[in-house]
């Protein structure tokens, strides 16, 4: 594994503390998350006895995917006692090539022993709203919750607490499905719904912010220079979550990282007395 810089401890907003590390490539990166998730996964096993984990989609992930089918990490985690789910899908058939669920299954899914019971997809052919509502549903009854999620201040409502989700973040700054002035950002309630993107006339399936901040861990992956401009302003911009919707993931009270390749930290680490206050040194395990 190629040698990783020590993460600094950043603020968002004085209140709000995440992680970042900067690696030297898009396989380092791979490498790096790959192992945070069989370091998480093991934690949560020995907590609870079980890992939810949220997938996320797009191409940045699928590395990370095929590291963790492949020895020796793919024999780290207990898969028996995994579930996977999606933070978003694409409102297309699950064998598209555009899928989410097919892309994760190609690259990992169907390489591990993962009960097919604990393969929680997006049921895309019932429709985007249809498929939204099925998704919160059957989340609420594999957690353990079911309710209808309660009008109580955000961090204070009952719902499901994932152990991880994985996010990525696109040029525009959208995380998930959660598109730039999107509906679904001011969502209070609802865990999953169908969000009307009108900049690309789809509509998506994703969590919402009041689920994805109920997570005890949320790691973003960012590579490539396409994405440096967006993740400066995310990072070190003014807030503008309505723009720029990753900022808007800010965990309850759960962990927040941020794992990012050289190429798209080009212009953070080009001014690093901008970002920390304090550094701290971790190694995944």
């Amino acid at each position: 594994m190629s040698t990783v810089s020590a993460p600094l401890v950043v603020f968002l907003n004085d209140a709000q503390t995440y992680t970042l590390h900067i690696v030297p490539s898009a396989e380092a990166l791979a490498e790096l998350a790959a192992k945070a998730v069989v370091f998480t996964a093991q934690k949560a096993l020995e907590r609870r006895g079980v890992f939810h984990w949220a997938l996320s989609g797009g191409s940045t992930p699928r590395a990370l995917y095929a590291r963790l089918a492949q020895a020796p990490l793919a024999s780290q985690v207990p898969w028996e006692h995994v579930h996977v789910w999606w933070g978003d899908e694409r409102n297309v058939p699950a064998d598209h090539a555009e899928s989410n669920y097919r892309m994760a299954h190609e690259a990992l899914l169907a390489h591990v022993p993962i009960p097919q019971a604990h393969v929680h997809r997006v049921h895309t052919e019932l429709g985007a709203e249809q498929a939204a509502d099925h998704y919160e549903a059957e989340l609420r009854a594999v957690f353990g919750l079911d309710k209808a999620p309660s009008e109580q201040a955000p961090h204070e409502a009952a719902r499901p607490r994932f152990d991880l989700i994985l996010l990525g973040m696109g040029d525009d700054g959208h995380t998930a499905s959660l598109f730039p002035r999107t509906a679904a950002l001011h969502e209070q309630t609802r865990w999953v719904v169908a969000n009307p993107v009108p900049q690309l006339n789809t509509t998506r399936i994703t969590f919402t912010y009041p689920l994805i901040n109920a997570a005890d861990t949320v790691i973003f992956l960012v590579s490539g220079t396409s994405k440096a401009a967006a993740l400066q302003r995310v990072l070190l911009g003014a807030w503008q979550p309505e723009d720029l919707p990753a900022q808007g993931v800010a965990p309850f009270t759960g962990k927040l990282m941020w794992m990012v390749d050289a190429a798209a930290a080009a212009p953070l680490s080009s001014d690093p007395s901008a970002l920390a206050r304090e550094a701290i040194y971790r190694r995944w395990g």
